[in-house]
């Protein structure tokens, strides 16, 4: 199936490694041009180089006030235009409510919730009628996972302005979209079951509540999101698409 992206230009944050990195390679097989970020100056150069010569790397910070300026002026500026972004950023620090400092909410904030909507918010400014805003969030928007409780608290919120937004530039027809992934084998997941003190039974008594019986790969979660960034998807707007095995049960 062509997903028409090849020559479609794309922002896509935490690209140097997890989810964002999974994405913007399944963006870049099909053709998209992309500016990518990472906190690392040269993990993020290394990242674009591995992806090929339509990929430009940006070491930016989400919390970053004057980030997503650079971000919208780095793909003006390499490839004339912005077509779409998906906003990607890492979990913030694990811990149950009496174990999480007010230094790490306020870090999260700026960086989960405030940088999120400081770069949608500059890409709906730029963005024309066919562009898209992506939001890689977590299952925790429907359902609190025990242990991360300011992911809890923040992502929740972040899915309500991405809808909130969806209504507001659904007359431009420029569409936003939500992917809520649960166990995808990541860094940052391993490293959570690592924190039970015994990874393998972890990931064992996980895998047994997922009804496909496993986790996913970085790759599935991939081609989840370039197709719900592509023109394939024209008519999905303000939907948060689970990317779970069917960990969800509710609908």
């Amino acid at each position: 199936m062509d997903l028409g992206l090849k020559g479609r230009v794309y922002i896509v944050t935490g690209a140097s490694r997890g989810l964002g990195n999974a994405s913007a390679r399944a963006l870049a097989a099909d053709g998209a041009k992309l500016v990518i970020t990472g906190r690392d100056e040269q993990t993020v150069k290394d990242a674009a180089a591995e992806l090929g010569p339509n990929a430009v790397g940006l070491a930016t910070d989400n919390a970053d006030p004057a980030g997503a300026e650079r971000l919208v002026a780095a793909a003006r500026a390499h490839f004339g235009r912005v077509d779409g972004v998906l906003i990607s950023v890492g979990g913030p620090a694990p811990g149950f409510v009496a174990d999480n400092t007010d230094e790490q909410w306020q870090s999260a904030f700026e960086s989960v919730f405030l940088g999120a909507v400081r770069l949608a918010r500059t890409a709906a400014a730029e963005l024309s009628e066919g562009g898209v805003i992506g939001f890689v969030l977590s299952g925790s928007v429907h359902e609190p996972i025990p242990g991360l409780t300011i992911s809890n608290g923040l992502r929740p919120g972040l899915a309500g302005f991405a809808k909130s937004l969806a209504d507001e530039l659904g007359p431009r027809g420029v569409r936003v979209v939500g992917l809520l992934p649960a166990r995808i084998d990541t860094d940052r997941v391993r490293e959570l079951d690592a924190l039970s003190g015994d990874p393998e039974a972890a990931r064992a008594g996980n895998e047994s509540r997922i009804p496909l019986r496993r986790y996913g790969t970085p790759e599935e979660f991939g081609r989840v999101a370039a197709f719900l960034l592509s023109p394939a998807a024209s008519y999905l707007t303000g939907v948060m698409v689970p990317v779970d095995g069917g960990a969800r049960h509710g609908f």
